[in-house]
């Protein structure tokens, strides 16, 4: 499968992850442990497999996408850390919502159309492979060990190579 095909299955599995969580599921441990994970580990395999492949595609949108998975990791952090029962948990569960969705449809929409175009089918699936590989392992490992405790530093921030950090001066 390639890299933006993987990609986008798995950002269909955290809608569907989502929209049950809006409902009153039985089942919200499991519901959040699955979100947590998977989330976990598709940022993973994005600043440790693909951002690095399609940096100087769309180095701008990259950078972005960083920044986005580090609130995101805060946001899930928030989330994980409240009561169901709660009064702001559906508020936090629709938060996290919203910013995955933003993210989701920029990838979708404009980087992913700009790595297809770019990038031969072989490579992407040969980076699809790598990514799936590497999903599996942090996903089994699950979300404590794959994000940095506390906030003020995340995965993103570990991951975003030093090359990223630096403006270029003309």
């Amino acid at each position: 499968m390639k890299a933006t095909a993987l990609l986008e299955k798995q950002h269909a599995h955290v809608r569907s992850l989502f929209k049950r969580l809006e409902g009153k599921p039985k089942d919200i441990a499991a519901l959040l442990d699955d979100l947590a994970s998977s989330l976990a580990a598709h940022m993973a395999i994005e600043q440790e497999l693909f951002y690095p492949e399609v940096r100087e595609l769309e180095k701008d949108l990259v950078l972005e996408s960083f920044e986005e998975h580090a609130l995101a990791e805060i946001a899930l952090k928030r989330l994980l850390a409240t009561d169901p029962e709660d009064a702001s948990f559906k508020a936090r569960v629709v938060a996290t919502k919203e910013l995955i969705e933003h993210h989701v449809k920029e990838e979708e929409e404009e980087l992913f159309p700009k790595v297809e175009k770019a990038i031969e089918a072989e490579r992407l699936t040969q980076l699809g492979k790598q990514m799936k590989q590497r999903f599996d392992e942090v996903q089994r490992d699950g979300f404590e060990a794959a994000v940095p405790r506390g906030v003020a530093k995340t995965s993103a921030d570990v991951a975003k190579p030093k090359s990223m950090n630096t403006a270029t001066r003309h």
